[in-house]
């Protein structure tokens, strides 16, 4: 539990530096990237414990996260670039 706290500390303070233009959009955003970050860790903890049946649909679920955070980082990415050309 300690290491998931300073975890999501550590990517809320880079964030937050990373990304000085502080809009609502940029914000939800972040908040958005955050919560998906913790469903993951959430995901992987539950492979210690899940039948092989329930494995199977845990991995379709990991999976669908990693996507839904590769596409939040892009539109963080797609708004610093329109911020800073």
């Amino acid at each position: 539990m300690l290491m998931r706290t300073f975890l999501m500390y550590s990517l809320t303070m880079v964030a937050a530096t990373a990304f000085h233009d502080n809009t609502f959009a940029v914000f939800e955003l972040r908040e958005h990237l955050q919560m998906l970050y913790i469903n993951m860790w959430e995901l992987l903890h539950q492979l210690e414990y899940v039948t092989d049946e329930q494995r199977a649909v845990v991995y379709v679920e990991i999976e669908d996260i990693r996507q839904q955070i590769q596409d939040t980082i892009d539109q963080l990415l797609e708004h610093d670039r329109s911020q800073h050309p």
